[in-house]
């Protein structure tokens, strides 16, 4: 109900700023007895909205009007009637009080928006882009315990429904040989799980409880869902549950995900990416001037980075090296000065003199801010890693990629240089762990401490 508040003040907010600027045009079209709007905030305004928030509320009824279960067409139906007789008794209100009738289109006006909004946000939390977890965990990897006639109706019915969410990497079975979408054992679950980046374990097995238990116990390890078809013996279950088509699944285990911080956070992300692109849009233009006189060659460096779930994409920077950095990459790997699949060394013949100088101050990142608002990228979490880099981890490495990479990370503000790479790689690990939005702001702030000291390398 308080969204809903928040929304129908938003509307009426937009509006007076609209009317504000149509009145210049339309003088002998007032809002109240010839005197329009004198802040797109006041008073008045603050009565209309709340006035025309509890009438909408009082049209419909709060439990039919919160209602997240319903058929949308009925949501649509209960919306459009609530909004349309809240706003027919709030511009009736209005006219007694010596609106005129011309005047009354603003009114209409925000019943209009108030319809889209409202009914907007509903359709939202139902498809899950609001408050499901499934839009914010992406497509779900999934691995199927069992591959006999009901694991296959489960995989089959993933595979014509896009829907669900779920992509399923393959069978793990201990008894039938292997192919045929069978990939391994019940043993190999730890090793196919982290290379797979699996996200949920559904046991279709027959009922075996020491296969079951040391099923669950691994993807608990692993920070797994587990769900169970069990079997009911051609009974339908009584009460509602989570189904794949026909087949009822028992959930025996399910990672909590901070679906709220996690929208928070990609709010965030893109309002700071777009207010910082437009007031450092001076200075990136003439960054980019000095980059092309500087030395020959494109003014953004583009590499394939590995993102989450080691999915592959084009990240932004300023080039900062010679053109032909990469061929010799190669040559300089006998120098390299961090152990693990992770290269850098100190004084890098490759670095341009203006690069050296964009590197010291971390300028050189700036264009990953395309990145963040494409959400490839966010502005906290583990720097992404090149693909050659990736391809070396060992299988413990694998977890990093469970999460959006980011500009800064706990790694770049606490060991930023320490040769050790598995130092680094638990400090990233630890940061998925313990992840919150006041972490968040904590690196945010010694990161741009580190930017003024010029600490970059």
């Amino acid at each position: 109900m308080l969204r809903d508040y928040l929304l129908v003040m938003l509307n009426w907010v937009l509006v007076a700023e609209i009317w504000q600027r149509l009145h210049g045009a339309f003088p002998y079209v007032s809002m109240f007895s010839g005197q329009s709007l004198t802040s797109s905030i006041s008073p008045t305004l603050l009565g209309i909205a709340l006035l025309h928030g509890t009438l909408i509320q009082l049209a419909s009824g709060p439990e039919r009007l919160r209602g997240r279960d319903a058929d949308l067409r009925k949501q649509m139906r209960t919306v459009g009637t609530a909004v349309f007789w809240a706003t027919v008794m709030l511009s009736a209100a209005l006219q007694l009080q010596g609106l005129s009738a011309p005047a009354a289109a603003p009114v209409w006006a925000a019943g209009v928006l108030h319809f889209c909004a409202l009914f907007a946000r509903r359709w939202a939390e139902r498809a899950g882009h609001v408050r499901g977890v499934p839009a914010m965990r992406g497509t779900r990897n999934v691995l199927i315990v069992g591959a006999g006639q009901l694991g296959r109706r489960i995989a089959n019915y993933l595979a014509q429904h896009p829907e669900m969410n779920g992509s399923v990497c393959g069978f793990l079975d201990d008894r039938k040989p292997l192919g045929n979408g069978i990939v391994g054992r019940t043993s190999d679950l730890a090793e196919l799980a982290r290379t797979g980046f699996v996200d949920e374990v559904i046991l279709a097995a027959p009922h075996d409880r020491d296969l079951t238990l040391r099923v669950l116990c691994a993807a608990r390890r692993l920070r797994l869902d587990v769900k169970m078809a069990p079997d009911l013996f051609g009974c339908e279950p009584t009460r509602e549950s989570q189904a794949i088509g026909s087949i009822p699944l028992i959930s025996l285990h399910e990672e909590e995900l901070p679906v709220r911080g996690l929208l928070v956070k990609r709010v965030l992300d893109v309002a700071a990416a777009t207010i910082a692109l437009i007031l450092l849009a001076p200075a990136l233009v003439l960054i980019a001037i000095l980059i092309k006189l500087g030395s020959p060659g494109p003014v953004l460096y583009t590499a394939p980075r590995a993102g989450r779930k080691g999915k592959p994409f084009h990240c932004y920077k300023f080039r900062t090296m010679v053109k032909d950095a990469d061929d010799l990459k190669e040559k300089l790997r006998k120098r390299n000065q961090r152990s693990g699949p992770f290269f850098k060394i100190t004084h890098d013949p490759r670095i341009t003199r203006i690069g050296r100088f964009l590197r010291r101050y971390s300028l050189d990142e700036l264009p990953q801010l395309l990145n963040v608002l494409k959400g490839e990228m966010s502005l906290v979490g583990p720097r992404p890693h090149p693909l050659d880099d990736v391809s070396a981890y060992a299988i413990e490495h694998l977890p990093r990629l469970d999460v959006i990479p980011g500009m800064t990370g706990l790694w770049q503000v606490t060991a930023r240089r320490d040769p050790s790479f598995q130092n680094g790689m638990n400090l990233d690990i630890e940061y998925i762990h313990c992840w919150s939005l006041g972490m968040d702001m904590r690196i945010l702030l010694k990161t741009a401490g580190a930017v003024l000291r010029g600490s970059g390398d």
